[in-house]
């Protein structure tokens, strides 16, 4: 089954997830993005390289305020100064946060709201790949981890308050079409059996957030949630974590407008806010979340059990006053 869901998910990925292929969507496009978001604020994640750059400078262009929020701090204020140099927006800002440290993520999110009265848009698009297992002092998996499933859901639940208070909220999650190729793994959320694919860890926690937006869009229905695809995109991490799949594609790679196209077009369009809440979009169209027979749907008790594994996760890791530590054996099913 994983030869067939693989086999097709690359053919589909030579006429769609190309260069070639955004620029045969985007004959269909309409005027959507002739807006301007003056006063509309909007949180980046990973925002100082690749599609998150891009991503805020267009919204930067279209007078948003853009909360940064990235690891490395001279990288970030580097794409800061020239995102403010560009486009002459100076409401542009920097949070140094790491995604890996959920603690951290929370009390980012805690003083974030706190500090600012609303929050328009909240984009994750921080992500990593990691081809040998790794886990932190809390013998928790990197990729699980950083600015995945673990990091996305703290700082997302932790900002909902905030979002359901403000004017036409909405939240963006920047999955991958490598998703397609996998099932929800709910016993096993920590890659610990068989062996490790970072490749294949990274498409299951993209999985994971495209169930987590699905849920996320029946609890909250007064913000519109999205997840997408931002198709086959020539940035720095592609180049670092699958050096040969970018030799081989070359040219045939979009670029990071390209790839961060759809992500303003959610975050900005009045369009997008008419779709229904949950989708998953590639090139400003929902499309299916799953590959046709390629037995990639879960269970409601699946579903059920993700949604309590990442809540119990969230919830010990952020009081360190409970014994988390010798919770997570519990939790490890």
């Amino acid at each position: 089954m994983s030869l067939y869901r693989n086999a097709i998910w690359f053919l589909n990925g030579i006429h769609h997830y190309t260069r070639k292929g955004y620029e045969a969507a985007a004959k269909d496009f309409d005027k959507d993005l002739d807006v301007s978001v003056v006063g509309r604020s909007f949180m980046i994640t990973g925002a100082n390289s690749g599609i998150g750059r891009a991503t805020a400078m267009a919204i930067a262009k279209k007078g948003g305020t853009v909360h940064m929020v990235c690891r490395n701090k001279d990288k970030a204020e580097e794409a800061r100064a020239d995102i403010v140099n560009v486009s002459g927006n100076t409401e542009v800002y920097v949070h140094i946060v790491d995604m890996s440290e959920t603690r951290k993520v929370w009390e980012f999110a805690e003083a974030f709201k706190k500090q600012y009265p609303s929050l328009n848009v909240l984009i994750n698009n921080a992500g990593c790949m990691v081809h040998k297992r790794e886990v932190n002092a809390e013998r928790l998996e990197k990729n699980f981890l950083f600015s995945m499933s673990l990091g996305v859901y703290v700082l997302t639940q932790t900002l909902i308050p905030l979002l359901q208070k403000s004017r036409d909220p909405r939240v963006i999650t920047v999955s991958s079409g490598g998703m397609l190729v996998q099932k929800l793994r709910v016993n096993d959320l920590q890659s610990e059996t068989g062996c490790f694919d970072g490749v294949m860890v990274y498409a299951q926690n993209k999985r994971q957030q495209v169930v987590l937006t699905q849920q996320w869009a029946k609890a909250y229905p007064v913000i519109h949630f999205s997840v997408m695809h931002p198709g086959w995109v020539d940035t720095p991490a592609v180049s670092t974590s699958m050096p040969q799949f970018h030799q081989m594609m070359g040219d045939r790679l979009r670029s990071v407008e390209q790839g961060a196209d759809t992500i303003v077009w959610l975050a900005l369009s009045r369009a997008a806010a008419r779709t229904r809440s949950g989708q998953f979009f590639q090139d400003r169209k929902h499309v299916p979340a799953h590959l046709p027979l390629a037995w990639t749907h879960s269970s409601s008790e699946e579903i059920q059990k993700h949604q309590y594994s990442l809540f119990l996760f969230s919830f010990f890791k952020n009081n360190p006053h409970l014994p988390f530590n010798n919770f997570i054996i519990f939790i490890q099913f």
